[in-house]
C-alpha cells in the first residue's frame, strides 16, 4: 500500500511534507515515536536512505528528534510557524 508521489517532483521533499503535515495535524502527537525506516520505506515506497535523509531534515527543521538504536520521535513542543505565515 504505498502513497501516491509525483515522480517527477523531488520524492523525498514530498514525503517530508506528509511526514510534517502529519506531525502537525497530530496523526503523530508529541513524544511520538515515528515509524521505523523499513516501515516508512515500504509506505511510501522509497528507498530507506531517502527516509533516513526525511528524518534528518525533520530533526533539522525541529520536527524530530532521534535516539541512536532507539528510533526517531516527535518532539515534546513543535516549532511555530514564523511570524506572517
Amino acid at each position: 500500500m504505498g502513497v501516491d508521489l509525483d515522480r517527477t517532483r523531488s520524492v523525498w521533499r514530498q514525503v517530508a511534507a506528509t511526514m510534517q503535515a502529519r506531525i502537525v495535524d497530530g496523526e503523530y502527537p508529541t513524544r511520538s515515536k515515528l515509524p521505523s525506516v523499513v516501515e516508512l520505506s515500504a509506505e511510501f515506497e522509497v528507498a530507506a536512505s531517502t527516509v533516513q535523509k526525511v528524518y534528518r531534515l525533520l530533526q533539522e527543521q525541529g520536527f524530530a528528534r532521534g535516539e541512536v538504536g532507539i528510533g526517531t520521535f516527535v518532539v515534546d513542543e513543535l516549532p511555530q510557524p514564523p511570524e506572517g505565515a
